[in-house]
C-alpha cells in the first residue's frame, strides 16, 4: 500500500503541475512580493497583519523572492509542487499510522489527491504561501501526536509543537491542529466507547505532558496574533477593528459556503467555474447538482453513522473545523466587504479542509489499526456500495479541474508585466511617465491603492530610471502612459477640445475666458495648454471655483494643469507681474494613451 500511494501521489503532482505551470503572480502576490522589496527582514514587518492574516513564514518568503529575481516563476512553482508532495507523502503517513497499511486507506488518500477543492488556491501564490504549508503540517503534528499517545515519548511532542508551529508560521488556522488533536484522542485513541464519555477524558490527563506545550503554544501566538492585529495599519492606512457581522448574514454565508462550496467540491465538483478575470475562479456548482449533492452527502452520513462507531463524532468533528476554522474568520475579516453571495462560492477558503475531509472520511468508514468492535452491524452489504460513488466522484472531479485550466490563467497577467516591463528598457534614462495604476486584472487598485501602481509593480527587483509622475503639472515634454497592453504610448488628453487659432490668444494680468464646445461636470481634470511665450511665465487656470497655478516655459511648448471644477468655461491669467503668453490649442478632459502613436514595443512580448 505504501507503493501505491506514494505512486498515487507522484502521478497527481504531475497532473497539477501541468497546471501550476501555467499560472502567474496576481493581486496579494504583487503586494507581498513589493512589500518584501521594500522592507527589512525585521520583527515588525514578518508580524504584520494583513486583513487577519498573519504569515511570517509567507512574507519571509516573499522578502527572500523580492531579492532572488522578484517574480521568479520557476522558484514559485518548485516551491508550490514540493509543497504539494510533502502534504500528500504527510497525509498517506498519517492514514497508515492511523488505519494500518490496508488498501482502504488509498480511498481518503485519492480524495485529497483529486478533489477540486485544493485547485483554485494553487493558481494563486499569496493562497500557496497559506494553505500548502498547513495541508503538510497538519497530517504532520497529527502523526507525531499519535505516535506520543502510542509510545509516550515526549520526543513526538516536540516533534508535534514543531510541526503546529511550522503550520502557524503561514496560516491562523493551523491554531485548529491542537483541538483537533484534542478530539482524535478523545474519540478513537483512548479506546473508549461512546457510553465511556467521562472515562475518555479522564484518559486524556494522562498525556497532559503533551497538552501544556500545546496550550503554551497556542496562548503565545494568541498573544501574537492579536496584538498584531489591532496594531497593523492595512495599506489604506486603516487599522483593524474586526467585529461580529448580523446573524443573517452570518448564516447565509454559513450556508453558502457549505452547501455551494464544501458539499459539491468534496462530491467533484463545482463542475462548472464562475471566471474572475482569465487567472482565477470561483465555485459555480448547478443547482440541480447542488441539491442532489445535499442528499447524497446525508445518505453517506446516514450511512456511516449507522454501521460505524463514532462515525458521527467524525462528521461533528468535520462540521466544527468548517465552522470554526473557515466561517468564522472570513465573518470577523471580509464579509461586510464582498458579501456572502460571492464569499460563499470561494473555494480558496476551503484548501486546507480538504486535508480534514480525507482524515473524517477515514475515521467515518475505515476501523482504526488494532480496533475492537468498530462496527455497529455486520458490514457484508456495505463491503463494495461505496465503488459507483468513488468513480463518479473521481469523474467529476478530474473535469472540474479540467474546466479550471481551461482558461488563460497566468498568460494575461504575465505579459502585460513582460510587456510593460520590455517598454520600459526601450526608453532613455529620465524619460517622463505617467504613474498610473496597473489593469484590476493584474492587482486593483480598489484594494492595494499604492501598490498597484506601475511604478511599485514594475520596480520589482530594481526600480527604473525614468521620472514616475503621479500627475501631469507643468510643462513636461514628451510624458508617455501605459496602455491596456502594457506598451508604452505618448500621453492624449481626452475630453475637450478649443482648436488652435491663427497666431496664439495673448494672456497677461487679465483673465481670459476659453469657451469650452460643452459643459463639464464636476470632477477632476487636466488642461494641456499650448503656448509660445518670449520668455518663461506662471499661469493662473480656473474651472468654476478650482483654480492651479502652473509653470509655462519658453519659446514653443506646453504645460499641464490638473484643477479641480465645473463649468462651461476655462479662465487663464498670468501670475503677478509675470510675463505675458501666448495660448494655442487647449485640451482638458483625462490622460489616455494616444493609440494613434506608435507604441514601445510595438507588439506585446510573447508568453
Amino acid at each position: 500500500m505504501l507503493a501505491a500511494g506514494i505512486v498515487m501521489v507522484a502521478v497527481q503532482l504531475v497532473w497539477k503541475y501541468e497546471l501550476v505551470r501555467r499560472t502567474f503572480f496576481r493581486q496579494d502576490d504583487f503586494h507581498y512580493i513589493i512589500r518584501g522589496q521594500e522592507s527589512g527582514f525585521t520583527w515588525d514587518y514578518l508580524m504584520w497583519v494583513d486583513v487577519g492574516h498573519l504569515l511570517p513564514g509567507g512574507f519571509g518568503i516573499s522578502w527572500a523572492m523580492a531579492r532572488l529575481g522578484g517574480y521568479n516563476e520557476v522558484l514559485a512553482h518548485t516551491m508550490t509542487i514540493a509543497l504539494q508532495a510533502g502534504a500528500g507523502l504527510a497525509l498517506l503517513r498519517l492514514l497508515r499510522l492511523l488505519f494500518g497499511a490496508r488498501p482502504a486507506i488509498l480511498v481518503p488518500l485519492g480524495f485529497y489527491l483529486l478533489t477540486p477543492m485544493t485547485i483554485p488556491s494553487l493558481s494563486w501564490w499569496a493562497a500557496v504561501l497559506e494553505t500548502l504549508p498547513l495541508q503538510l503540517a497538519l497530517p504532520m503534528a497529527l502523526s507525531s501526536h499519535l505516535l506520543y499517545v502510542r509510545d509516550g515519548r515526549v520526543r513526538h511532542v516536540v516533534a508535534a509543537c514543531a510541526w503546529t508551529l511550522f503550520g502557524l508560521l503561514f496560516f491562523v488556522k493551523a491554531a485548529f491542529i491542537p483541538i483537533l488533536m484534542l478530539v482524535l484522542t478523545a474519540g478513537w485513541l483512548t479506546r473508549a466507547s461512546a457510553h465511556e464519555a467521562t472515562a475518555a477524558w479522564k484518559r486524556l490527563w494522562r498525556y497532559w505532558r503533551a497538552w501544556l506545550p500545546y496550550t503554551a503554544l497556542l496562548a503565545a501566538y494568541s498573544w501574537i496574533f492579536f496584538t498584531g492585529l489591532y496594531n497593523s495599519v492595512q495599506i489604506n492606512n486603516a487599522t483593524q477593528t474586526p467585529g461580529l457581522p448580523d446573524p443573517a448574514v452570518a448564516g447565509e454565508f454559513f450556508w453558502m459556503l457549505g452547501s455551494r462550496g464544501l458539499i459539491p467540491s468534496a462530491l467533484g465538483g463545482p463542475w462548472q467555474w464562475r471566471p474572475i478575470g482569465d487567472d482565477y475562479a470561483m465555485a459555480a456548482p448547478p443547482d440541480a447538482l447542488i441539491w442532489a449533492g445535499l442528499a447524497i452527502t446525508a445518505a453517506v452520513v446516514a450511512v456511516s453513522v449507522r454501521w460505524r462507531r463514532r462515525a458521527w463524532l467524525a462528521w461533528l468533528t468535520l462540521l466544527g473545523y468548517f465552522l470554526l476554522a473557515d466561517v468564522v474568520p472570513v465573518l470577523l475579516g471580509r464579509i461586510e466587504l464582498l458579501g456572502p453571495g460571492i464569499l460563499g462560492y470561494e473555494l480558496r477558503y476551503l484548501a486546507a479542509t480538504a486535508t480534514v475531509v480525507a482524515i473524517v472520511l477515514g475515521l467515518a468508514f475505515i476501523p482504526l489499526d488494532g480496533e475492537a468492535q468498530p462496527w455497529l452491524r455486520p458490514r457484508t452489504r456495505l463491503r463494495w456500495a461505496w465503488a459507483p460513488l468513488a468513480a463518479a466522484v473521481t469523474a467529476g472531479s478530474v473535469w472540474s479541474v479540467a474546466a479550471y485550466a481551461d482558461r488563460p490563467l497566468g498568460r494575461t497577467v504575465r505579459d502585460y508585466v513582460g510587456t510593460a516591463t520590455l517598454a520600459l528598457t526601450r526608453v532613455p534614462r529620465g524619460t517622463a511617465v505617467l504613474d498610473t495604476y496597473v489593469p484590476p486584472g493584474v492587482a486593483a487598485a480598489a484594494f492595494f491603492h499604492d501598490y498597484a501602481l506601475h511604478s511599485k509593480v514594475l520596480g520589482v527587483p530594481h526600480p527604473w530610471p525614468v521620472t514616475w509622475l503621479r500627475e501631469l503639472s507643468g510643462p513636461v515634454p514628451n510624458p508617455l502612459t501605459f496602455d491596456a497592453q502594457g506598451r508604452l504610448r505618448p500621453v492624449a488628453i481626452q475630453g475637450l477640445r478649443l482648436p488652435q487659432r491663427r497666431g496664439c490668444v495673448p494672456v497677461g494680468p487679465s483673465e481670459v475666458r476659453f469657451r469650452l464646445p460643452g459643459r463639464l461636470p464636476g470632477g477632476v481634470y487636466t488642461a494641456q495648454i499650448s503656448y509660445l511665450n518670449s520668455a518663461s511665465t506662471t499661469l493662473s487656470v480656473r474651472l468654476g471655483l478650482g483654480v492651479t497655478e502652473v509653470r509655462a516655459g519658453k519659446d514653443l511648448g506646453r504645460t499641464f494643469a490638473r484643477i479641480a471644477g465645473e463649468g462651461g468655461e476655462l479662465s487663464i491669467r498670468t501670475k503677478g507681474n509675470g510675463p505675458p503668453a501666448c495660448l494655442g490649442e487647449i485640451r482638458i478632459g483625462h490622460p489616455t494613451p494616444d493609440d494613434t502613436a506608435p507604441a514601445i514595443p510595438p507588439q506585446p512580448v510573447d508568453s
